[in-house]
């Protein structure tokens, strides 16, 4: 009866304490279904109690997870395989596994982004044969370890025009700004002129017509004349009185298109801008956004997008990726975009940059008409 009773006792405190820890599925549970919040955290917490009684083959159903899990639920996804990790011999890791993992690029940028990490941690040589090929690579953060090779090497050429076809390289192949920038900088140095604009593919030219009201931010859910008619030549009532479409452009390296130039720094406002972009034929294509206010996307008609948050961050170079499609020939494009009413130095920028890419982040250029 003792033997019993304390049975009883050791079962009960284990369903009571961890009552879901019963398989490597329901671990996996505790972190995919973790909300971005912090929803489900204790759960969580609890299951990483158990990850270091799991073994080697449950790394691979874990990275797998992470092609569902959100950010939060990744980092508690990191820290089981790290618990894992702990409890094997050196000879034990699971290199190939991993790196089979690593090739197979229908797996979330963040799981490979982890699976390249513990291949440099374990195993470095044969990490580093991973990073060439990152090149080319869709997710972001593997093709910037790529172009920083390159960069290195660029830096440690010995001939000139070795350096400078390498930083050419990074101006064809880099996605991220400060690769590029940095890569501008050093053939501008040698005299060589960089055309920005022109290799990222940004969009500098626009018809601009505004300021319309935002006032108590309604404005972002008003259907103002801009999305509904298709006439540059008419006159709208505006937030202050008559405004009409006028073209703008902008020369900022990176695309940068400053509303407060045009119109002042004034608040609770919104303006529409709209451009024609010519497809060689009918594609897929990315709409690249880069703004710190609320903003909304139209192609072709077609409501692509729309994000009504204002002044989080700074306004970065890629910050939203909106996919989309492209038809042969003219393609309009339509922005909204929104200033709140707040009054904060750090709320100031009306401002936004946009270019169009592949699925890779390659620019596709608008042919002349």
């Amino acid at each position: 009866m003792r033997s019993n009773s304390f049975l009883f006792s050791f079962i009960a405190y284990h369903v009571l304490c961890f009552p879901f820890l019963a398989s490597e599925k329901e671990v996996i549970d505790a972190f995919t279904s973790i909300g971005r919040e912090g929803n489900g955290n204790e759960r969580a917490a609890d299951a990483i109690r158990l990850a270091g009684k799991l073994n080697v083959s449950s790394i691979q159903p874990l990275l797998e997870s992470m092609n569902e899990a959100n950010p939060v639920g990744d980092n508690w996804i990191r820290a089981a395989i790290g618990k894992i990790l702990e409890g094997i011999q050196g000879k034990d890791f699971p290199s190939d596994m991993i790196s089979g993992f690593l090739r197979e690029k229908q797996n979330s940028g963040s799981s490979r982004k982890t699976a390249f990490e513990l291949l440099m941690d374990h195993r470095p040589k044969k990490a580093k044969l991973f990073i060439e090929g990152f090149i080319d690579d869709p997710e972001p953060s593997l093709r910037r370890i790529a172009v920083d090779q390159i960069l290195e090497k660029a830096y440690d050429a010995k001939e000139k025009e070795v350096a400078f076809s390498l930083f050419e390289r990074v101006l064809e192949k880099g996605r991220d700004a400060s690769q590029i920038k940095e890569a501008q900088q050093a053939l501008q140095k040698a005299g060589r002129r960089v055309d920005l604009i022109k290799i990222m593919g940004f969009l500098v030219d626009w018809n601009m017509i505004g300021p319309f009201d935002n006032t108590g931010r309604q404005g972002f859910y008003k259907m103002y004349p801009p999305e509904t008619k298709d006439n540059l030549t008419a006159w709208q009532t505006g937030k202050m009185g008559k405004v009409s479409w006028n073209q703008y452009s902008t020369s900022d390296p990176f695309g940068l298109f400053d509303i407060n130039e045009h119109y002042g720094e004034i608040k609770e406002v919104l303006a529409y801008l709209k451009t024609d972009f010519y497809s060689a034929f009918d594609r897929k294509a990315h709409f690249r956004i880069g703004s710190k206010n609320a903003w909304k996307i139209w192609v072709n008609g077609d409501l692509l997008f729309a994000r009504d948050e204002y002044h989080r961050g700074k306004t970065r170079i890629d910050q939203f990726i909106v996919e989309g499609e492209l038809q042969e020939g003219k393609n309009e494009i339509l922005l909204k975009v929104c200033q709140n009413e707040q009054t904060q130095s750090w709320t100031r920028p009306w401002e936004f940059c946009l270019r169009v890419t592949d699925p890779t982040g390659a620019p596709i250029h608008s042919f002349a008409q």
